[in-house]
């Protein structure tokens, strides 16, 4: 399939996205799987899983074309003979082929999937609890390798209020025959005659917040909203055809689940895994990514958190007398946490070696209510790291130090808004545009954006329908009207081209009337001693206790201890990071706790939940 040509029909001559009004996601898929039918891609293998139950090797379980579309219209077929258009079908299952199978077939059949997880996942189950009372879905589609965890969830409940649930393995391909696009049913095109906004318009699927800072909510994202991110991710990116995706990330998280959408829909080869088998061994993911003769020419894709880049660096380097070659690879999208710059050294330091261009390292910025990618390098200087000063930080500047400064705080550059995309700084308070170098609020307004949180009038307000403030001489927004912006809750500054994390409004810790950022605090105490397990610290504050000189914000650290460390070990180690915490930043920690390996509480996106820890704290401490 020429991707470009098929890509090029969306936009005008202008550059212009412009979407059919009755497109759907499920609608472009068909359309995409029939034109490559006509030029005898049926038998073309898209989809590969690797199964390492078995064989510490992994097994390729392997799909082609045909043998998707199949699976697809098989689930179809049968939510359509227990359901009926618009119900809620939620997708709990570890990441697996049926998993997209379930997803995209539920779109097939013209209902509401709800991408979660398997209930076996630890640490979850007030959240699938949480998200179940919120959506109320009809239907549960899992696969047998979740299908006891599944119903050991729902088996407290009694029998009339437990969902349906189907095996999605379980299901036979002579299904697919049965299968009848919804819009040409009886009840379908009644709904069309009712419906007071465009199929394009309509809601594709739920997709509920992490739960890390507050109650999850669920993201009504729209086929127009999707697709419109999509193509803004291919224009932005430059993606390379023909192409390969890599991909252990969650399939219930937006970036997992809307790539391998993205991919599916348009029958590019597409190869996964599960997250805990590349926790597990972070090197079956590096060799994915190896280049194989087979895929001369072919440009290689992923996505990852940040955690992953030291892992890999750490675990994941060829055993000698293996070679390695990773200059096929075009792009590694890095999002979801803040991306640090230990992180990127490591990798680099690592893979360098064997292939890997540094330009390929893509820090970005998302987030579920943007559908997806709101920012990504799009300049040759990648990806680039600067040097803030800490005290003007605080103030709510930004200014460049040099490296070696004692003040410095380093800041990975999220790149450029993916256009046609508007994005602004702002002050949170007045709304009005700030100019390039102070730090405020993250403003964002496109197609791109969701319809609103499920059932949350007043938040969907608050964040969808804002109205800009006083706009600068030369501002951002040029084209764009005041009204209907989003309000992304992080901070960040623009410099030179440049957009720039630094925290969330919410979670800023102010101690002594002083700013800090949680993520900087974390940086420090990682690279305070080798006692620390990457990536998992949380920092926070709470108020002193009542009996205290003074009712004041006291900074608190939870840590995990490096797998290799020792709990003896964990006085000297307190003492090392209150001392570097308080040299570095001027406060002085006043509880630094120790945690076993995996205890520190996570959102199922695997981001650190520092309020939910916070609350655990409080709670802890009566």
């Amino acid at each position: 399939m020429d991707l470009q040509a098929a890509m090029s029909q969306f936009f005008n001559d202008k550059g212009e996205i412009v979407l059919a009004p009755q497109l759907t996601l499920a609608g472009l898929a068909e359309l995409m799987y029939q034109g490559d039918l006509q030029l005898g891609g049926g038998e073309r293998h898209c989809l590969r899983f690797w199964d390492f139950s078995e064989s510490r090797e992994g097994t390729p379980v392997d799909y082609t074309r045909t043998e998707i579309n199949t699976r697809i219209k098989a689930v179809a077929a049968r939510l359509q003979q227990v359901g009926k258009i618009g119900d809620r079908v939620a997708i709990l299952a570890n990441n697996s082929p049926e998993y997209l199978f379930g997803f995209i077939g539920a779109l097939y059949a013209g209902m509401t999937p709800v991408p979660l997880y398997d209930p076996s996942e630890p640490g979850h189950a007030d959240h699938l609890k949480a998200v179940f009372a919120d959506c109320e879905p009809s239907f549960v589609l899992t696969n047998s390798g979740s299908a006891a965890a599944v119903r050991e969830h729902f088996a407290e409940l009694p029998s009339r209020e437990r969902p349906r649930i189907l095996s999605v393995d379980s299901l036979p391909d002579t299904l697919a025959a049965s299968y009848m696009n919804p819009m040409m049913t009886l009840q379908g095109q009644q709904l069309m005659a009712s419906m007071s906004t465009m199929p394009v318009d309509q809601p594709a699927f739920l997709q509920y917040t992490s739960g890390s800072t507050r109650v999850p909510a669920g993201v009504q994202l729209t086929n127009r909203s999707i697709l419109t991110n999509v193509l803004q991710i291919f224009t932005a990116a430059r993606l390379r055809t023909p192409l390969r995706l890599v991909s252990w990330l969650p399939l219930h998280h937006d970036m997992g689940i809307i790539l391998a959408l993205f991919v599916t829909i348009l029958g590019l080869p597409n190869e996964i895994m599960s997250p805990r088998d590349f926790i597990q061994q972070p090197k079956r993911w590096v060799d994915q990514l190896n280049r194989r003769d087979s895929d001369e020419g072919v440009s290689v894709y992923t996505v990852v958190p940040n955690f992953a880049l030291e892992l890999a660096a750490r675990y994941g380097t060829p055993k000698e007398g293996e070679t390695l070659d990773l200059s096929a690879l075009d792009g590694i999208i890095i999002g979801s946490e803040p991306v640090t710059e230990k992180a990127l050294d490591s990798f680099r330091a690592a893979f360098g070696p064997h292939g890997l261009v540094d330009t390929v390292l893509r820090p970005s910025y998302g987030l579920a209510e943007a559908s997806l990618l709101v920012t990504t390098p799009q300049t040759k200087e990648r990806p680039l790291i600067s040097y803030f000063d800490r005290d003007k930080l605080a103030e709510g500047v930004v200014e460049f130090v040099e490296k070696d400064s004692e003040l410095a705080v380093a800041f990975a550059s999220n790149g450029q808004v993916v256009r046609p995309q508007a994005l602004t700084i702002v002050d949170p308070e007045t709304r009005a545009e700030l100019p390039d170098g102070q730090i405020g609020e993250l403003w964002v307004k496109g197609d791109n954006l969701a319809a609103g949180y499920l059932g949350r009038e007043e938040e969907t307000a608050e964040t969808f329908a804002n109205t800009l403030g006083e706009r600068l001489p030369e501002s951002r927004a040029e084209g764009m009207p005041d009204d209907g912006w989003m309000a992304t809750g992080d901070l960040g500054a623009i410099v030179d081209g440049e957009t720039y994390i630094t925290g969330r409004l919410k979670d800023l810790i102010v101690i002594a009337g002083r700013n800090h950022y949680p993520q900087d605090i974390e940086y420090t105490v990682m690279n305070a001693s080798d006692h620390v397990r990457p990536d998992s610290v949380a920092a926070f504050s709470v108020m002193a206790d009542d009996d205290a000189a003074e009712s004041t914000e006291q900074l608190v650290l939870v840590i995990e201890r490096d797998d290799k460390a020792d709990e003896s070990g964990d006085a000297e180690a307190v003492e090392k990071i209150r001392g570097a915490v308080t040299s570095a930043h001027g406060v002085t920690p006043a509880d630094i706790r120790f945690v076993a390996p995996n205890e520190i509480q996570r959102s199922s996106a695997g981001k650190i939940a520092r309020r939910v820890i916070q609350k655990s704290y409080l709670a802890e401490r009566g």
